[in-house]
């Protein structure tokens, strides 16, 4: 089991990335699933563009992409997050860009647990899921 964040030419470290990924297998167990190979890549818009067009024939910018690597009850994956659109969400949503970094990567987390968010019910679980990790992230010491 390894959970690792990367970052793909852009000038931005996650504050508390130690905490974070700790929190991360939290997110997991709470799941009652096990944490695998769990891979965070933060980049740009344009290399996560260019990952919407050739995976998912999207042709348009988003702030996640997860890819599920996982098998039976163990969770693997790489999740994509681009800095540039985050920060955008950062600022129309009023809070610190390492509060919506981590928001982004448990979001996409959540999608490697089995989560969607293709409908308005889905959406609002996730949400909820989110807010919860997040303070969750700030409370701990």
């Amino acid at each position: 089991m390894s959970i690792r964040i990367f970052y793909d030419e852009v000038n931005f470290r996650l504050r508390g990335w130690r905490k974070a990924t700790k929190l991360f297998g939290k997110v997991v167990g709470s799941e009652n699933k096990l944490p695998g190979d769990l891979n965070f890549i933060v980049t740009n818009d344009n290399s996560i563009k260019q990952i919407n067009v050739e995976f998912l024939q999207h042709n348009y910018f988003t702030d996640v992409i997860a890819f599920d690597y996982g098998s039976r009850n163990v969770v693997s994956g790489e999740v994509y997050l681009s800095i540039d659109t985050v920060k955008v969400n950062a600022i129309n949503y009023k809070v610190s860009l390492n509060c919506e970094v981590l928001r982004v990567m448990v979001h996409g987390l959540l999608h490697l647990c089995g989560y969607t968010d293709s409908t308005e019910e889905t959406k609002s679980r996730m949400k909820e899921k989110e807010d919860f990790w997040v303070k969750e992230f700030e409370r701990e010491k």
